[in-house]
């Protein structure tokens, strides 16, 4: 099949495919590309990475932080069949070194912000500066006048389905991430899926408010070709208020978001507009709380379950039944299945919690470096969760953060709903620790209400009246706020590191 930009651009030339939002002392900054225009960047664009070596199959990184230049890069890379590797820019050098070494990349492609880390751990890899500036020290791009000839070599491509588009790390929540490869028929097929289930159209306008190193991020490239539908770029900052404010100004129709997310665009001002009919919250499970809140300022909310080995989207809860239903995910979208098998592969009943497995053309070829999913199997999510009798999804707790205390299983989720209930806690995480006695003890990371404060003991007290005296936390530490992943989750493998170190 053809590229999706350049199906987009050929059916739909002067259809918006970027807007561009900035807010500064000066004003609003507004620019609009439409489809036939960025696919005309992204030939040049094209052109210029295959003088540097980009080529079918090569591992090109992308570690910069300006959504509308990487959106090009991205598009770019498809004309030459390159399979691209996004990074995360809040990452060390060292995480990063293993990251670009584990992919093979070739190429990393770097702005001016990141141009010392990325050179400190390209390894191999030639890096480049796509936005150079005074006194940037890599190399930049080869001038675009000098390929503007060849461009035309590259205006579309006919892209196999079966092929990997990118190599997308996991966030890393219990351990190191791992490289889930993404095909052109999961991202198109989710596309697909996503439609059918939110009713997209090409009036619609997105909000790009999650990262392009973030599997939701990338999901919406595709999506948007696929919808004809317009991508809005924010400031990269991303910054709460100005996330509210790109939404007003631009009329803006969807936005993905991460809860932690969500709560600070309340915090700011977030409200239903006009043009506002879906707020998707993924990523990390959004509270009932944070769901009862959205549900009376009457914003229309959509609990979703992604994966990056799903290429997003797994199922969602539409608003219309979010607040009925404040918790569950929903139903799988389109020919994605789930699937929960208990500890001997056995089918779960309704309501019987086991372990989540996911089924479907959406589903990643797999991880690098291990063997290929297979589609009989399905993929392993390692999550617990159940189907109501209404076919929804609930999920109960990942399986790798289950703490099991004495022979007694202990699900974090649980307790962290307890601690959460308390007048004087703003946030918690639970965690299992290393025990000689118990083999694991729980423990408890807690972030205080604004200038409250109460003791260990009086939210000991407290767990012990509504949970079993094995569920409460044996060991406590308090801080200003959870460490997050980059994607929002939080992050609970250095909440535990954190924990143990006291």
């Amino acid at each position: 099949m053809r590229d999706p930009l350049a199906e987009a651009a050929h059916t739909h030339p002067d259809a918006p495919a970027l807007l561009l939002s900035y807010f500064s002392h000066l004003g609003r900054d507004y620019a609009e590309y439409s489809f036939a225009r960025l696919s005309q960047i992204a030939a040049r664009l094209a052109a210029r990475l295959a003088s540097v070596g980009a080529a079918p199959g090569v591992r090109l990184g992308l570690l910069l932080d300006h959504p509308h230049r990487a959106i090009e890069l991205i598009h770019a890379a498809i004309r030459v069949k390159a399979v691209i590797v996004p990074l995360n820019t809040r990452l060390t050098a060292e995480e990063l070194r293993h990251q670009i070494a584990a992919a093979d990349c070739a190429l990393v492609l770097c702005d001016r912000s990141h141009e010392g880390v990325a050179m400190e751990a390209c390894g191999a890899a030639a890096v480049y500066n796509v936005a150079p500036g005074l006194g940037s020290s890599a190399p930049p791009l080869p001038d675009e006048g000098y390929f503007a000839g060849i461009a035309a070599d590259f205006q579309a491509v006919e892209v196999d389905l079966d092929a990997v588009q990118a190599i997308v790390f996991t966030s890393g929540t219990t351990g190191r991430p791992k490289g889930a490869q993404i095909t052109y028929k999961n991202w198109i097929t989710s596309a697909q899926a996503s439609a059918q289930r939110l009713g997209m159209s090409e009036h619609d306008r997105w909000l790009m408010s999650l990262p392009l190193y973030h599997v939701g991020g990338l999901s919406m490239i595709f999506r948007s070709c696929r919808d004809r539908s317009a991508l809005v770029v924010p400031p990269p900052s991303r910054e709460p208020h100005d996330l509210v404010r790109v939404i007003e100004a631009e009329r803006v129709t969807l936005a993905s978001v991460v809860p932690t997310q969500l709560v600070r665009m309340l915090d700011a001002g977030l409200r239903r507009t006009e043009s506002l009919r879906l707020i998707l919250v993924g990523g990390a499970a959004a509270s009932p709380e944070l769901l009862c809140r959205c549900c009376s300022a009457g914003l229309p909310v959509a609990p979703t379950y992604g994966l990056t080995e799903a290429a997003s989207q797994v199922a969602t809860m539409l608003p219309e039944d979010a607040c009925r239903k404040p918790g569950s995910a929903g139903k799988a979208i389109g020919d994605t299945h789930i699937r929960i098998l208990d500890a001997s592969g056995a089918l779960c009943s309704a309501g019987e919690i086991g372990e989540v497995v996911v089924y479907g053309s959406t589903v990643m070829k797999g991880y690098l470096g291990h063997p290929p999913v297979d589609p009989a199997v399905g993929f392993r999510t390692g999550d617990l969760g159940y189907l109501d009798d209404e076919g929804d999804l609930w999920i109960v707790q990942r399986r790798t953060d289950l703490i099991v205390t004495g022979g007694e299983n202990v699900y974090p989720s649980e307790v962290e709903a307890v601690l959460k209930s308390h007048a004087l806690v703003a946030d918690a995480c639970v965690v299992g620790i290393p025990d000689p006695e118990w083999g694991q003890k729980v423990a408890a990371m807690v972030v205080w209400q604004r200038d409250s404060k109460a003791s260990a003991t009086a939210l000991s007290d407290y767990c012990r009246q509504h949970l079993a005296g094995y569920k409460a936390p044996r060991k406590w530490v308090f801080t200003e706020e959870l460490p997050l992943t980059a994607s929002g989750k939080v992050h609970r493998h250095k909440v535990a590191q954190m924990v143990a170190d006291g």
